[in-house]
């Protein structure tokens, strides 16, 4: 599957807590476009685990979206971001940006999740926080395409994360009408 993706994007990684997010990003990202929910906990509280750091690392967060974006720079969230309310505020962002927003939704087996987050001995999540997670991320699943994302990608099996690949495209700051972004909605099924 090629992803296509318009060079001054906001891509919002989405998927529970050892689905691959990271490894995806740095698969197919720059390491300077890539806007990790850890990475700014690190940057604020020295210790990427550390979850009293968490408001603090996504104001932080927010604030380097906003800067890349009005920038006009590719720019990938890399977080659960199953919640919606956390995908609203990024896709506010990206309106007030003028920036097309693109969804990318590792939607894997909760089997790999648990077994992936079990590896982690640095930053392993609860089983049942990752179960949470998990539940949070299905019941999103039928609502990503009406949230104002101008594209949804789902991949649900560690064969099709394998196999995808990211084709940039021209960027498309968008028209008069920030909440809708250019018709490049795709997705695999969701079963």
């Amino acid at each position: 599957m090629t992803i296509d993706i318009p060079q001054d994007a906001l891509v919002v990684l989405i998927g529970p807590a050892g689905s691959g997010k990271s490894t995806f990003a740095r698969e197919h990202f720059r390491s300077t476009e890539v806007v990790s929910s850890d990475a700014c906990r690190a940057l604020v509280a020295d210790d990427e685990t550390a979850q009293d750091a968490t408001a603090d690392a996504f104001a932080l967060l927010h604030f380097i979206v906003r800067r890349r974006l009005r920038a006009g720079r590719l720019t990938v969230v890399d977080a659960t971001n199953v919640k919606p309310q956390s995908r609203a505020v990024l896709l506010a962002i990206a309106r007030r940006q003028r920036r097309p927003a693109v969804a990318v939704v590792l939607n894997l087996p909760e089997a790999v999740y648990r077994s992936r987050n079990g590896r982690r001995a640095d930053r392993s999540v609860p089983a049942d926080a990752v179960s949470f997670q998990r539940d949070l991320l299905v019941r999103s699943l039928p609502l990503l395409d009406k949230e104002g994302f101008a594209g949804v990608h789902v991949l649900d099996s560690e064969q099709t994360v394998a196999a995808a690949s990211v084709r940039r495209t021209p960027g498309s700051e968008l028209g008069s009408d920030p909440g809708q972004g250019p018709a490049i909605q795709t997705s695999l099924p969701l079963g």
